[in-house]
């Protein structure tokens, strides 16, 4: 069993049946929705990834829309990175912020990382992604003009911007190392114009690491 499969089996421990979870993108997440049809567990799944929800529907589980739910008992999500204070990055899917609404619901957001994503400190070799409404974006290019680089995110495969679902844009904010990640995502999200960025400070309640090793947890209170 390699290590994401691993790290996503000592996640079902977390599930228990009748409750509501709520799912991000990712490998280890589709192995999890393995695990759980295996288990038969009889749960009801929230998501804001179009893969994740297909990969449920295919395994027969029962997806409801985030409009629907008022509450999730527990969610898992992946991350760039996540340091030893549970301050997480995420900037791959630019689906971050529904997946902080289905964080913010949950009594407990779990990450599923494996080893080499934790650091003592976040190192910020990735972006930070904000998803900036298109009327505010020369505003938020010209707030944004200390940062190392910034970058609207390009479509691949047609001309023009990647748009999210509510037709806003993607910005990839590069920023120095040795950052207040705290301070970082308050004055980011604070931007008029930007709905939300894809650093997670605040509402990291547990990690789940994965190693050649074993499993361990990180929660709020120390390893």
């Amino acid at each position: 069993m390699d290590i994401k499969m691993k790290c996503a089996k000592a996640a079902l421990k977390y599930i228990g049946n009748g409750t509501v979870i709520g799912l991000g993108g990712g490998s280890t997440i589709a192995h999890l929705i393995r695990f759980i049809q295996e288990e038969q567990l009889d749960i009801k799944v929230v998501t804001p990834s179009w893969e994740t929800k297909r990969k449920c529907e295919g395994a027969g589980l029962a997806v409801i829309p985030l409009s629907e739910a008022s509450a999730v008992d527990v969610a898992f999500d992946g991350c760039d990175q996540v340091d030893v204070h549970l301050h997480a990055l995420k900037s791959g899917g630019g689906i971050h912020t529904d997946e902080k609404l289905v964080a913010s619901m949950a009594n407990e957001y779990i990450l599923l990382a494996d080893e080499s994503k934790v650091v003592k400190e976040l190192t910020y070799e990735h972006p930070v992604v904000l998803e900036v409404i298109p009327q505010a974006l020369g505003f938020v290019m010209n707030q944004l003009s200390d940062a190392e680089k910034v970058e609207i995110r390009m479509s691949i495969d047609k001309d023009g911007p990647v748009m999210t679902d509510r037709g806003n844009l993607l910005l990839d904010v590069y920023v120095k190392g040795s950052q207040d990640s705290v301070r970082l995502e308050e004055r980011l999200k604070g931007l008029a114009g930007v709905l939300d960025v894809s650093l997670f400070t605040s509402v990291v309640t547990k990690a789940v690491v994965a190693s050649e090793s074993g499993i361990r947890e990180m929660t709020k209170h120390g390893v």
